[in-house]
């Protein structure tokens, strides 16, 4: 979920992503944070935000799509680090713009990378049981 939120005159836009137990995965203007939230699982309880620190460093993030140029195509990029469970295309494969290219466990969750442009592959650069840091290229379609 998407939310603008303001917080002392300074206006900041929020996703809500995974939550597994007490801890959320939060985005706050593009920088991910882990929030650990008290009493989310007590009936009746107001969730109260305990601590929030940076899952990986501003300068490491990635741009807001999940593909950025990559000399002669778009990279699929991991938006956050994690392990690459599958991959669903081989080099020289097609891909379409909105296809499930790979998919990757982070914080006990699965996530489904995506292909933002139609084309072809043409590397992987990451195969199944490879360990991904945030920003790192998954694989090239040009």
């Amino acid at each position: 979920m998407k939310y603008k939120i303001s917080i002392q005159d300074q206006s900041f836009e929020i996703e809500i992503g995974a939550v597994s137990g007490d801890v959320a995965a939060v985005t706050v203007d593009n920088t991910p944070y882990m929030v650990n939230i008290e009493n989310l699982s007590a009936p009746d309880a107001h969730p109260s935000v305990t601590a929030a620190r940076p899952i990986f460093s501003p300068a490491a993030i990635a741009p807001k799509s999940t593909a950025r140029q990559a000399g002669g195509g778009e990279a699929i990029i991991a938006p956050i680090p994690g392990i690459i469970l599958s991959i669903s295309v081989k080099v020289g494969g097609s891909v379409t713009s909105g296809q499930v290219v790979a998919i990757m466990e982070a914080m006990k969750m699965e996530n489904n990378l995506t292909s933002h442009v139609s084309g072809t592959v043409k590397e992987i650069h990451a195969p199944k049981g490879t360990e991904v840091g945030t920003g790192d290229v998954v694989m090239v379609i040009g």
